[in-house]
């Protein structure tokens, strides 16, 4: 009982002392769409095939760099991995149409962003980002699943956006 206490105890203290250092969650935005709205085409197949502009606010500051994943749930087979990028300097906005970091490998097998292009129906694209506490060091070409063993214990903090997207 004193051990559950405790613990209670002490997470309430960390989130309080968190939040009066001025440690807000992380957040993830973009200019371009709000979260779980469509996305629009000029990001898409149908367009120009870019990434978006992303926003990061309330990076913790003990941050050393940045990883960011971009998948979409709602593919036929598995979850479909569009793009993987790691050791990305701590930056409060990722640049439209950028390579923001060290690129990893999509489920295509290639390293680069792969726009949405849903074969039916209009499909979720999560964009995630990590704040983590070093700069990880992995070769390009690294997939989701070893930037995510790699980051086990060095994620400060996250944020996620989700945008929408159907074929006209």
């Amino acid at each position: 009982m004193f051990r559950r206490i405790f613990f209670n105890l002490f997470f309430v203290v960390l989130f309080l002392g968190r939040t009066l250092e001025g440690g807000l969650a992380m957040k993830l935005s973009s200019p371009d769409f709000e979260n779980n709205t469509l996305m629009p085409v000029k990001f898409s197949c149908q367009g120009q095939g870019v990434n978006p502009a992303l926003i990061i606010e309330n990076i913790p500051k003990e941050a050393k760099s940045l990883a960011l994943i971009v998948d979409d749930p709602d593919a036929l087979l598995k979850t479909y991995v569009h793009w993987v990028v790691y050791d990305i300097p701590v930056i409060a906005r990722i640049e439209e149409n950028s390579i923001p970091g060290t690129q990893g490998v999509n489920t295509s097998g290639d390293i680069y962003y792969v726009s949405p292009c849903p074969p039916t129906g209009t499909h979720r694209y999560f964009f995630k980002i990590y704040a983590l506490d070093k700069m990880l060091g992995l070769d390009d070409g690294a997939s989701k699943a070893e930037l995510e063993k790699a980051m086990q214990g060095h994620i400060l903090d996250k944020a996620e956006l989700i945008g929408l997207f159907k074929k006209k």
